[in-house]
């Protein structure tokens, strides 16, 4: 299912993406933030990449925002299983 609708990575970077265009960001601005390379942010963005639980928070704490609040709303496993 890789980059799909459903697939996680792909909810995942649409959801970094809606964030970072929230706050007027430019990929290059935000990579710079995390301390990740420009390319690696639009593979993520683009559900390219499955990345690590480090690069997950320097993701969120890039964006201010919890783990918690940045997963609310998720239900959907990196199977296409709804979670319980």
């Amino acid at each position: 299912m890789d980059g799909q609708r459903g697939d996680a990575r792909y909810l995942f970077g649409k959801r970094v993406r809606e964030l970072r265009a929230e706050r007027g960001w430019s990929q290059e601005q935000f990579a710079h933030f995390c301390g990740l390379d420009r390319s690696y942010i639009g593979q993520v963005e683009r559900g390219e990449r499955n990345i690590s639980l480090d690069n997950i928070c320097r993701i969120t704490l890039a964006l201010r925002v919890s783990l918690a609040e940045f997963f609310e709303g998720f239900s959907v496993c990196s199977d296409g299983r709804d979670s319980a």
